[in-house]
């Protein structure tokens, strides 16, 4: 009995092994699917993408453009955030010293008739420290000094009496001084614009402006402003961050919302009269759907400015007259409609026009060409949305005719009740839901205004911070939106940017901080489409019982005179696929040396990227040995692969 129970676990034992090494091998057989995808390239059935398909959004959301890519340095520069009753709250500057040194305190004695609160500085001490008392500014989450560089400063002061200033750069102690500046006051009851370079001597990402005195008096200050000298262009933009919109060769800009524009009460809305002009005369605003104050340095011109210095349409999004909490009625909306082709003619309008006089005095004599504009931002169904709409549109044809026009009521699934040339399309959601949507547009109408998905993203339940899962969701969504290319002429990923300090809405495209960035896996995405819009499509067949999880698209392109066939395809799931593309219809041959193929994965379907490890999850290139009309390639579980075949010179591309 004794042996048998020693024996009887035995077997079992190796049974169970067996059993688990049958198992095992049958799971190896099922990590490696097999799949072919076909490809048409004959110039009968490509069809030509839209030149606009592919483009970005902006929204001032999460800092973008305040502390962002408008590269101001100074938080609440005219003291303006405390609102019009003084004395009020001056944050984020502080004082140096104490209150037995140094007395602080807004008032309405400001130059500028627009935004008519002054800092009022009063020195109490007959013996000051050396150092001086004063106050300083932090910027936005501490402002990023880089040695060598210079730094442009532009401030309002007045005194009664005569007074010398110091204004320096330090680090956020006060202890490390990067730069500094003696600027002598004259005594004078008029105010006095002082402009001086600052040029480091020292980096400290976490950096303060502060300005000093150490003699007893009186002293107001107005409009300060630190840009660094380096801006992109020079037009006001931190240049990295410039650059990776760049990268994306986008077809078009929408500004500037969202949620932004329409505000939670009309109030607080946008307004693009507001945000043009001298930068010191702009009042600025509080964005209360956001939640925080904006000087409106980056206001209307300047988002017109950055569409013309990335190649991209502008789609100018405006207040049609409601908020999320109020509504103007359409009987009453004359005065709304009057502003909107106020801002039309300021941008499209001759030199010498009433508003393009105002433009070309901001130094742009040559109009901006709007061709776009979006009534409203997520405002269908409201009480007055029809009614409204209804004003502008009709006042905008009459006078700018070729202007297209953009609802922003949803005509994918049944058509729209009033007249528009494209309809807006929003979707936020789970990745697996939006890989499924990548048919979203198979079966709408081929008549009527064109779709714009102006926001789309992998959101909450499984995004994260920007995950490898999330950009394989959005890729096969985009796929779709190609081969539904004749009636979605526009597409565009949201929010953009996030300042790593206030993660309001996450995820993002771009991370940043005050001297970092990276992109997130879904930036990473985009850059497979960069060349989409323009290029040819072309039909895909897939044959495979792992087809559910898979999604591909064809395009035809040029680049600098060399043309490319271009297959990407994404295995959004967790086998590896043996992939057989076979291309027929090709009028050109494939060179196998121009090849390349560009893969996006990752170990780990949630890996992220992050300011410690910002290529965690990029795209990797390699030559494409085997490219050919009929080839083998290996799809990594959870990826995201584009072929590039390079092809000779071909009539089908010369039709491009």
């Amino acid at each position: 009995m004794g042996s048998r129970q020693v024996f009887v676990p035995t077997i079992a034992c190796v049974l169970l092994l067996f059993c688990f090494g049958c198992k095992c091998i049958a799971s190896e057989l099922q990590a490696t699917q097999t799949a072919t995808l076909k490809v048409d390239a004959s110039s009968q059935l490509a069809r030509k993408i839209p030149d606009t398909l592919f483009g970005m959004f902006f929204e001032e959301i999460n800092h973008a453009g305040a502390g962002g890519i408008w590269a101001e340095l100074v938080s609440n520069r005219g003291f303006e955030a405390g609102g019009l009753h003084t004395p009020s709250n001056i944050d984020p500057w502080s004082i140096i010293g104490d209150d037995s040194s140094i007395f602080v305190a807004t008032d309405r004695t400001s130059c500028f008739s627009r935004n008519i609160i002054a800092l009022r500085m009063e020195v109490l001490c007959d013996d000051c420290p050396a150092s001086g008392v004063g106050i300083y500014n932090p910027g936005f989450w501490g402002m990023n000094i880089e040695d060598g560089k210079t730094y442009n400063l532009v401030m309002y002061v007045k005194s009664a009496e005569a007074a010398e200033l110091t204004v320096s750069l330090a680090s956020s102690d006060g202890l490390q001084n990067l730069a500094s500046v003696t600027v002598p006051v004259a005594g004078t009851s008029n105010w006095t614009k002082v402009e001086q370079k600052l040029i480091a001597k020292g980096t400290n990402r976490t950096s303060r402006l502060q300005i000093t005195s150490n003699k007893k008096g009186v002293v107001w200050f107005d409009q300060v402003s630190l840009m660094p000298s380096d801006t992109f262009k020079g037009h006001g933009f931190r240049t990295e961050l410039i650059s990776m919109l760049l990268d994306l060769k986008p077809r078009f800009l929408r500004f500037p919302g969202g949620c932004f524009v329409e505000g939670e009460w009309l109030r607080n809305a946008f307004r693009w009269r507001e945000s043009i002009g001298p930068w010191e005369e702009r009042p600025g605003h509080f964005g209360d759907v956001w939640h925080y104050w904006t000087d409106d340095g980056l206001g209307y011109y300047e988002f017109l400015q950055l569409s013309e210095d990335l190649g991209a349409a502008p789609i100018w999004v405006f207040n049609n007259g409601i908020s999320h909490n109020d509504e103007v009625s359409t009987a009453a909306i004359a005065p709304f409609v009057k502003d909107v082709l106020d801002s039309l003619e300021f941008a499209r309008g001759s030199a010498n026009s009433t508003w393009g006089s105002v433009r070309a005095a901001m130094g742009h004599p040559e109009p901006f060409p709007v061709k776009y504009v979006a009534i409203g931002n997520e405002d269908c169904g409201k009480k007055y949305y029809l009614g409204n709409y209804l004003k502008f549109y009709n006042a905008i044809r009459e006078s700018y005719p070729d202007i297209q026009m953009i609802s922003n009521c949803d005509g994918s699934s049944k058509p729209l009740d009033h007249p528009a040339d494209l309809y807006d399309f929003h979707v936020y959601t789970d990745s697996k839901t939006l890989f499924n949507m990548k048919g979203t547009f198979d079966k709408t109408s081929r008549t009527g205004p064109k779709a714009f998905v102006s926001e789309y993203a992998v959101w909450r339940t499984d995004a994260g911070r920007g995950s490898l899962l999330g950009s394989l969701a959005e890729a096969a969504f985009l796929t779709g939106l190609e081969k539904n290319s004749d009636i979605v002429h526009m597409a565009s990923y949201a929010p953009l940017f996030v300042n790593d300090n206030d993660q309001t809405w996450n995820p993002d495209a771009i991370v940043f901080n005050s001297w970092q960035q990276y992109g997130t896996p879904s930036y990473w995405m985009q850059k497979f489409f960069r060349e989409s819009s323009g290029a040819m499509i072309h039909p895909i067949t897939i044959s495979s019982s792992y087809s559910g999880s898979l999604a591909a698209s064809a395009i035809t392109w040029q680049d600098s005179g060399n043309n490319f066939l271009r297959v990407k395809i994404v295995n959004f799931g967790s086998d590896t696929v043996s992939l057989t593309i076979s291309v027929s219809g090709l009028q050109a041959s494939i060179n196998a040396l121009g090849s390349n193929a560009t893969v996006l994965t990752s170990s780990n379907v949630k890996d992220e990227n992050s300011f410690s490890n910002p290529t965690k999850v990029v795209p990797v290139t390699s030559q494409l040995h085997n490219a050919a009309e009929q080839m083998q390639v290996t799809l990594a579980a959870h990826s995201f692969s584009s072929f590039d075949l390079a092809l000779a010179q071909s009539e089908l591309v010369a039709e491009m």
